[in-house]
């Protein structure tokens, strides 16, 4: 299904980046992936290893880049300045690893800003960085393939949710024609694109990009000051965005459903249920959560309110102010489904680009991959 967007006039297609070196991988050689989004830029650099990968450097920075895109349609300065500050300090760990193989993208504020090629030109000048900016498909399609290991081997109807800064990708997909062992690798195969791959594949029902993510949910309802009237009021504006997606209008399959959701959002939903005030990902990853557990915690963040979110060591200063957006999103998906679980992704648009760099370059090999019995 083709995304309802507001028109970006200076969006740019996908184009895919040009080695500089046009040879095979060595053995162990490191891969890079960054992903530029609406609110961050997080970079991660990492060796094949098997049918997974070996994560070896990491970087993440809130950047806020989409800050007042929704008022005016365009990036401002400060906002570039400081993404341009991020992108130098990734340039800088690229060449201290000496890493040549890699995938550096933006998503929706790029997509959507008149003066992105502006942009892209000034950070191709200051950092020498070849960003390409994608399109909605390919970001909901690196994103279901990231999180390929979680998928249940009882699972046939899958529902991954990626809930970014500025926009949120929905992929409904049906694994009810592939052997239970072979599903994860059948999600895994869909990086080839969302068309009908044939008899014993995952097909894909049905594909969504709603253009409200924490940052513009959040921006569309700032001048609303009562906290929990706020939340309300985004929680239906999201839920109005479904209306076209085919499984909320025509109903869910009530058995054998599986919703993975993945994005800072969940993590930090599943990080305060754990109550955990540094955050571990060996802890969150692949966690499973009932819709009590969720509501428990959104309910705690309610009655915290501003102040208390920001002083919350489970939130963390950084995330305070996004994440009753955040939970907006998840609690109407929670509602609107038939499931009460949700397994918790800490993976996602930067694990797909790293998983499909390497299995195109075939240092990584899919047949190993196992789901979750």
């Amino acid at each position: 299904m083709a995304p309802r967007r507001p028109a970006g006039a200076d969006a740019l297609p996908a184009v895919p980046v040009q080695e500089p070196v046009a040879r095979q991988p060595g053995k162990g050689e490191l891969y890079a992936a960054l992903d530029l989004g609406t609110n961050s830029c997080r970079m991660l650099i990492a060796r094949p290893q098997g049918s997974q990968f070996q994560v070896v450097d990491s970087f993440s920075k809130p950047v806020q880049l989409g800050l007042g895109l929704e008022a005016s349609g365009r990036l401002s300065r400060s906002s570039m300045a400081r993404t341009v500050h991020a992108l130098q300090v990734c340039r800088r760990k690229l060449e201290s690893h000496g890493v040549t193989r890699m995938r550096l993208v933006a998503t929706e504020a790029c997509r959507r800003a008149r003066n992105s090629r502006d942009f892209l030109r000034v950070i191709r000048r200051e950092t020498g960085l070849p960003l390409e900016v994608i399109a909605p498909e390919e970001e909901a399609r690196l994103a279901v393939i990231s999180c390929a290991p979680l998928v249940n081997l009882g699972t046939e109807h899958l529902l991954v949710v990626d809930i970014g800064g500025g926009s949120t990708e929905l992929v409904w997909i049906d694994i009810t024609g592939v052997e239970p062992r072979e599903r994860p690798r059948a999600i895994m195969k869909l990086s080839g694109g969302f068309g009908d791959r044939g008899t014993g594949a995952a097909k894909v029902v049905d594909w969504i990009s709603v253009p409200l993510g924490v940052a513009t949910l959040r921006d569309q309802f700032a001048d609303v000051e009562d906290d929990a009237g706020r939340f309300a009021l985004m929680s239906w504006y999201f839920e109005e965005k479904l209306a076209g997606f085919s499984p909320y209008a025509h109903g869910a399959p009530p058995a054998n459903f599986q919703i993975i959701g993945t994005s800072g959002t969940v993590t930090t939903v599943a990080a305060s249920f754990l109550g955990l005030r540094r955050y571990d990902r060996t802890k969150v990853d692949g966690l499973v959560m009932t819709t009590e557990q969720i509501d428990r915690v959104i309910r705690e963040y309610l009655t915290l309110g501003p102040e208390g979110r920001r002083n919350d060591p489970r939130i963390g200063r950084e995330r305070h102010a996004l994440i009753m957006s955040g939970a907006a999103i998840l609690q109407t998906l929670m509602r609107v489904w038939p499931t009460t679980r949700l397994s918790v992704a800490d993976r996602g648009l930067r694990e797909g680009l790293l998983y499909s760099q390497m299995v195109k370059d075939g240092v990584v090999t899919p047949e190993g991959l196992e789901g979750v019995a």
